[in-house]
């Protein structure tokens, strides 16, 4: 930044403290002399940053004040009070005024800042001789440049936030587009794989081959629940929340037993017993609650022992929807338990380590956003159940967005 750019700046800041005139004012008033002026005295140059031209020189904040140039106090007024009561015969610095010196009476205070940077100086002056020895002089001259510097902090801490706050739009937008293009560019070339392969699957007559279409469309489905999971981190955590589009379910009973369903086609070797029974209609984001489900079911299957079945159960109580979920096997760590629902947590006792580990953490997040409430209980005698209850009676939350989701592959395990 140049010197123009910087007494700009300097001159801006002076302005925007209202008491910068009354404080010049007061000066005059008080000394007796009848300039007084904020300057920049930098490299042998002296600007007015603000002023107070009682002596009808013309002087305008911003412009140079070569009359006071080459007086040989430049080293000394970014240092050290200065107080010259006759340039005419007072020489405290060792050489008298008299033949350079465009003022008779002259006064000057340091004005630093908190981060012991110098700003500029507090100046009174006048061509009459004006009685400023007096200790009150100066201590008023201090007070005022103590003044000035603290407001000029304030306003580079509040400069400084706007800047963290123009920052972190930035950086939300930024976000937004990384979501954005996430679900965009990875998700729609991710359904074709997947509709691809379904169409081989059956069309192929070979069992090798059906076999290798069967992979490739259970894994693009398994990367689709996994983008799924960052998706939905990105918006919980970076972004503005868990969306829901909440509608009046007349059925959910419908919903569960599809995603149930897609489960037990997934796995056809694992035994999954359910038992929905809600009935009652359900506000509620039924996409999200499948999503619950599915993640939940997910989980039991990865963990649970493979030769017991899986239990899922929903109703209401009257006030709210309780779906459970349980498995046997062995118990969750119960110094594990208050974690279990924290980002990129994963069982330390299962050899499985599939997944991101956000599964759990986006189910409590889609429970919460329904102001609804999950748990989970874990011993060897009893096995791992959770619990998730969401009120019935729910009202759209304050703020909530409408937010159109992306096509999305069909339900699957995380």
């Amino acid at each position: 930044m140049n010197n123009s750019e910087e007494t700009a700046r300097a001159v801006a800041a002076l302005a925007r403290i209202d008491a910068v005139p009354t404080l010049l004012k007061v000066i005059c008033v008080m000394t007796g002399m009848r300039l007084a002026t904020v300057i920049s005295a930098t490299g042998g140059a002296w600007t007015a940053l603000a002023i107070r031209d009682g002596l009808c020189l013309g002087l305008v904040p911003g412009e140079r004040l070569k009359f006071l140039e080459n007086i040989g106090l430049d080293d000394q007024i970014s240092h050290v009070p200065i107080v010259i009561e006759r340039a005419s015969g007072d020489s405290p610095y060792g050489t008298p005024y008299s033949s350079t010196a465009p003022f008779e009476s002259f006064m000057a205070v340091p004005i630093i800042l908190g981060n012991g940077r110098f700003f500029g100086s507090l100046c009174a002056l006048d061509t009459h001789a004006v009685e400023v020895r007096e200790p009150r002089m100066m201590s008023m001259f201090k007070e005022f440049a103590a003044l000035i510097a603290s407001q000029l902090d304030h306003q580079l801490v509040r400069e400084q936030e706007k800047t963290a706050l123009l920052d972190e739009r930035a950086a939300g937008e930024l976000r937004e587009q990384f979501i954005a293009i996430l679900g965009h560019d990875l998700r729609n070339p991710l359904q074709a794989i997947y509709a691809s392969s379904d169409l081989l699957l059956r069309q192929l007559v070979y069992p090798a081959h059906a076999q290798i279409a069967q992979r490739i469309k259970t894994n693009s489905r398994r990367m689709s629940s996994l983008i799924d999971d960052v998706l939905d981190f990105a918006r919980g955590r970076l972004g503005g929340g868990i969306d829901l589009e909440l509608t009046e379910v007349e059925n959910i009973n419908t919903g569960l037993n599809t995603v149930i369903q897609e489960l037990r086609d997934a796995q056809p070797d694992r035994r999954i017993l359910a038992n929905i029974s809600v009935s009652r209609a359900v506000r509620c984001d039924l996409g999200r609650l499948q999503q619950v489900a599915s993640n939940l079911l997910g989980n039991a299957l990865t963990h649970g022992l493979a030769d017991s079945p899986i239990k899922i159960n929903a109703s209401d109580d009257g006030q709210s929807l309780v779906l459970e979920v349980w498995n046997a096997g062995a118990p969750i760590p119960a110094e594990s338990l208050s974690k279990i629902f924290e980002p990129f947590w994963r069982h330390s006792i299962s050899a499985s380590r599939n997944g991101l580990g956000l599964g759990l953490h986006i189910c409590a997040q889609i429970v919460s956003a329904h102001e609804g409430q999950i748990a989970v209980t874990s011993t060897r005698e009893d096995g791992t159940k959770f619990t998730a209850r969401l009120p019935l009676g729910l009202a759209r939350p304050a703020g909530s967005r409408l937010v159109p989701k992306v096509g999305a592959l069909p339900v699957g395990a995380t």
